[in-house]
């Protein structure tokens, strides 16, 4: 089936990120969200990027008209009946994600593919959802998501090879590199590193090692490009704590999250887009540790 409009479901930062991508890609996509607001913010923040592509001489002035042409906002999940392929985008909630693939069901052709973001729910149960099972499919990608070239596609128990022919088409298109995995928790990538940037918070609320000093041990000893709290911190901690939850209850203790992880998310330090987590933040620049991080209490004085 040859795929030419993509209905993305959520405008936040992976959801805005998806629906660039694939307009940049050639496809004619229909960014939806239930607020106004952030559906307009996510636009004003696409179009901004790709303003930055022409100044910068990797997009043309022509380029750049034709791909904002591609695309649309629009807060009714009504605009979805002309999708060939979805791509839900919301926050990491089974009951949630499950809900917008029943009313899609209604809305959208037979012929429709259900894609999730998911990085951590089974796509077996989320297909149990539907009345087509065959045709749900994860498309989990990276942040930020026109830069990171990964695309993990998850199938579950009853998803059909034809389905992942076209997502493969897809994905290609956009410029990923695919990687398979099978519905099992956390699939292939956070399987191996939540485990990582769980243990960087663990060692940072023991207080064996400082913010900076676990990043730059793992950066400079193990030669990652970013450090597991930066990560965490680009992540965002609310989105690792809710997934960090999920593979707990599904994995078990290996998956607990940290109390330092906890706390934070209680404290409102979500990361980057709250402008602290481990680090603080202005304007997306890094300016230094955040500081709750490194004073000490006293009933001295």
């Amino acid at each position: 089936m040859a795929i030419q409009n993509i209905f993305v479901v959520g405008a936040g930062l992976m959801g805005s990120g998806i629906a660039q991508t694939a307009m940049t890609s050639g496809y004619h996509v229909i960014l939806n969200d239930q607020r106004q607001e952030t559906l307009e913010r996510a636009q004003m923040g696409i179009e901004s990027r790709l303003k930055h592509m022409v100044e910068k001489g990797t997009m043309s002035e022509e380029e750049f008209q034709d791909c904002m042409g591609r695309l649309k906002i629009d807060t009714r999940l009504s605009a979805a009946r002309e999708a060939d392929l979805v791509v839900e985008a919301i926050f990491e909630n089974l009951e949630a994600k499950q809900a917008v693939f029943r009313q899609l069901e209604e809305i959208c052709p037979d012929h429709t593919i259900f894609a999730s973001n998911t990085s951590s729910i089974s796509l077996t149960a989320l297909a149990a959802a539907t009345k087509r099972p065959s045709r749900v499919v994860g498309m989990h990608f990276f942040s930020p998501v026109p830069k990171m070239k990964l695309c993990e596609v998850i199938f579950g128990l009853l998803t059909a090879q034809d389905v992942l022919e076209d997502i493969k088409e897809v994905g290609e298109k956009m410029g990923k590199t695919l990687i398979l995995a099978d519905d099992k928790p956390g699939f292939i990538v956070n399987r191996a590193l939540l485990p990582m940037l769980n243990e960087a918070c663990v060692i940072v609320g023991s207080f064996i090692g400082s913010v900076e000093d676990v990043d730059n041990g793992m950066k400079l000893g193990c030669n990652h490009p970013m450090g597991p709290l930066e990560l965490a911190d680009m992540i965002g901690l609310d989105i690792l704590l809710n997934v960090m939850n999920v593979m707990d209850k599904e994995i078990g203790a290996k998956y607990h999250p940290s109390l330092l992880l906890r706390k934070m998310v209680t404290a409102g330090y979500l990361g980057r887009k709250s402008g602290a987590g481990f680090y603080l933040y202005e304007n997306g620049k890094k300016l230094g540790v955040n500081p709750v991080l490194t004073r000490r209490h006293s009933l001295e004085g």
